[in-house]
């Protein structure tokens, strides 16, 4: 029997929707069973996913939805109130296998735990997730912080870490699985470790990793805050080639009194100065990152310091979100931004990162690059920069290609 998963959101959820699915196929649930994982990172997340449902509803009237995530945590009403939904469960037992089947299964409509009251993270225990190269491993939950735009804390609860030794076991079964890359993910990746008894750090983290898994090829790092970085994590930067020398950073904004806004915890100068001790670290490292246009009283001139960002940092990927108010938020309260000024601001950042991409991939041609090949004809380079392959390889095996050219999204090989 197989239990359809509809994701949303980030890389968290994509793991904690391949967990739901084993504990429910585990224990013999609904015939026609969907799970609906939410997100709240933005209003459009949570309207998009109430559209999803209407929709499975009308295509499978049999079927079984039941709704869990960030967005089943902080908006319970505005779920509750969907006749389509059969459950809502909550972030916390959404990964405990008697929620999905068994006498022990919750029988309430909705079964929503006080997330603040959680102190421990669980361990994932799967070798991976169908069709993907790549393996994620949550190794962190929640947060600490409040910054004033977002309500993934009151999602996910505070900073919780997984232990070291167990983090190191889940990364030995993927590489014993096949598995030729790992991705440590988590709400604040960079806080890993701040809670365990015995203390530790992301550093610390992917430093025993590497030592103790000597057969992973790869190992990467999802969204970080710069700020946050600590010496073993630029140690390993430095001197470890199987950490791949790509990271994507949460900054945010490029304006230091936006910032101040926002309550983010790091200055533009502190942006600059972590891109430039990384590249002097690892020549040729290539960063993403996060930024919001538009958020509440941000002027021309501060949006001018974002977009002037792109090119001060080197960045090459970007995640750009035009803002949009989050109910209960200390932001939503603030003077907003006109819509039409957020969507040109957004379009601007948008235009920026393109063609700080185009620039980046005609830097790349005639270079030669291991890339680890993916489905569909595709692979990644170190810099995790895509690069379509022909004739197309299987997926998972690494080769050397040379790049002759690109189209302005992806390199091509020779």
């Amino acid at each position: 029997m197989a239990v359809e998963t509809l994701t949303f959101g980030c890389r968290l959820n994509t793991v904690e929707s391949e967990v739901m699915r084993g504990h429910a196929e585990a224990g013999a649930a609904s015939a026609d069973l969907v799970i609906v994982n939410t997100c709240a990172v933005t209003a459009e997340a949570g309207r998009q996913a109430r559209k999803a449902i209407r929709r499975l509803a009308r295509e499978r009237p049999g079927a079984e939805i039941v709704v869990t995530g960030c967005g089943a945590q902080v908006e319970t009403e505005a779920y509750a109130a969907m006749p389509e939904v059969a459950r809502i469960v909550g972030n916390d037992a959404k990964g405990r296998a008697e929620t999905w089947a068994g006498p022990e299964r919750p029988q309430a409509r909705a079964a929503i735990d006080d997330i603040m009251a959680v102190r421990t993270a669980t361990p994932t225990r799967i070798a991976g997730i169908a069709g993907q190269t790549r393996a994620f491993v949550p190794v962190q939950n929640g947060c600490d912080h409040r910054c004033t735009f977002c309500v993934i804390p009151f999602g996910r609860g505070n900073s919780r870490s997984v232990a070291l030794a167990d983090v190191v076991e889940q990364v030995a079964r993927i590489v014993e699985a096949g598995g030729r890359e790992v991705v440590l993910t988590g709400v604040d990746l960079t806080a890993y470790g701040r809670d365990l008894a015995a203390a530790s750090s992301l550093g610390r983290l992917v430093q025993a990793i590497l030592a103790q898994v000597p057969d992973l090829a790869r190992l990467r790092l999802s969204s970080i805050d710069s700020i946050e970085a600590d010496d073993a994590l630029m140690a390993a930067i430095g001197g470890e080639p199987r950490l791949m020398p790509h990271f994507h950073l949460s900054l945010q904004a490029g304006d230091d009194l936006v910032l101040k806004r926002m309550k983010r915890r790091h200055t533009r100068a502190d942006a600059v100065r972590f891109c430039d001790a990384v590249r002097a670290l690892r020549p040729g490292a290539v960063f993403g990152a996060d930024l919001i246009a538009g958020f509440p009283t941000e002027t021309e001139a501060q949006f001018a310091r974002s977009l002037d960002l792109v090119a001060e940092c080197g960045l090459t990927h970007l995640h750009v979100f035009p803002y949009s108010p989050r109910p209960g938020t200390p932001a939503a309260r603030m003077p907003p931004v006109p819509g039409e000024i957020v969507r040109d601001r957004a379009a601007r950042l948008r235009a920026a990162g393109a063609a700080a991409l185009a620039a980046h991939l005609a830097g790349e041609v005639g270079c030669t690059h291991r890339v680890l090949t993916e489905r569909g004809g595709l692979g990644r380079t170190e810099g995790f920069t895509p690069v379509r392959l022909a004739p197309e390889p299987p997926p998972g095996v690494f080769r050397e290609v040379t790049i002759a050219g690109h189209d302005g999204r992806v390199l091509i090989a020779a």
